[in-house]
């Protein structure tokens, strides 16, 4: 069993090289300046930019952050931005979240504060948005260059690639996918994956194993097995999260982040193809430089 994070004070074994970033994690903040969205699952407890500095990002040995809108504070992006005005220009990005009718110059300031994608929720539990919807967004997003970051259940992705091919935006799919059901590779939903990927319009977020996983820690063979044809199939456009703060971890353990990013070294044994994934990857997908 993975110790809880709080308890582990061990750097990962594997180096960070210049320019890692961390593309998939959450800020929540005082609930008195960031109510949260109505029938939302409260946050998680201590859970600030204060404790992600400490915890994750010095620790990990970071050098930039992505911080991504959590399902908890609905369309309301003031927490998400106010921690990358924080974190400042040349660390941090944001993933807010946006609808059809989000007036221009909103877009405009929202990527003028550091937003570079729109993302969707489409799992049952907290809907932010519908697939109806996807496309008007994409083609909203679309001219500031943004891309869609999409978190589903991957056991559907065979009646949902031709929307997702259609996008007129790069895509993001998270967690390795998130296959509910997480089968082995050579099955229609991964092999469904992975022909998005060879479009060159669709990326990965190599994050999250856990939140899936039947096999579970250390190694979450069975997720480990997908994120491995995925890095096999399009390094170029796979990076790396740590989903901090697990705003739902599995209950029998927490995951502690240093295991997490060491996995990655078990995946990708190449240093060069780990530094395309942690530094090189972000930069271009998240516009650094």
């Amino acid at each position: 069993m993975i110790a809880p994070a709080s308890d582990v004070a061990a750097p990962p074994r594997l180096p960070a090289p210049p320019g890692t970033c961390d593309c998939h994690m959450h800020v929540y903040g005082p609930p008195e300046r960031y109510p949260v969205a109505p029938g939302a699952k409260p946050p998680p407890a201590g859970a600030d930019l204060a404790r992600y500095r400490d915890a994750v990002m010095r620790r990990l040995g970071l050098s930039r952050v992505v911080v991504v809108q959590p399902s908890a504070y609905g369309m309301d992006n003031a927490c998400t931005l106010d921690a990358v005005a924080a974190l400042g220009p040349e660390v941090a990005r944001a993933v807010v979240a946006v609808t059809p009718e989000t007036p221009e110059a909103e877009l405009a300031r929202l990527h003028a504060l550091g937003a570079r994608g729109a993302r969707f929720v489409l799992v049952p539990a907290h809907p932010m948005l519908d697939w109806e919807s996807l496309p008007a967004v994409a083609a909203r997003v679309a001219p500031l260059g943004w891309h869609v970051q999409l978190q589903f259940d991957g056991g559907t992705l065979p009646e949902r690639e031709a929307l997702i091919r259609a996008l007129p935006c790069p895509v993001v799919i998270d967690h390795n996918g998130r296959f509910h059901d997480p089968v082995p590779p050579d099955r229609e939903p991964v092999r469904a994956l992975l022909r998005l990927l060879e479009t060159g319009r669709v990326w990965v977020k190599c994050s999250s194993p856990y939140g899936v996983s039947r096999a579970g820690p250390p190694d979450y063979a069975d997720v480990a097995a997908i994120a491995r044809a995925i890095i096999r199939t399009a390094p170029e456009r796979v990076v790396w999260g740590s989903n901090w703060p697990h705003p739902n971890p599995p209950p029998d353990h927490r995951p502690d982040e240093a295991a997490l990013f060491d996995l990655l070294g078990d995946w990708v044994p190449d240093e060069a193809t780990r530094r395309r994934i942690l530094a090189d990857n972000p930069a271009v997908l998240y516009g650094y430089g």
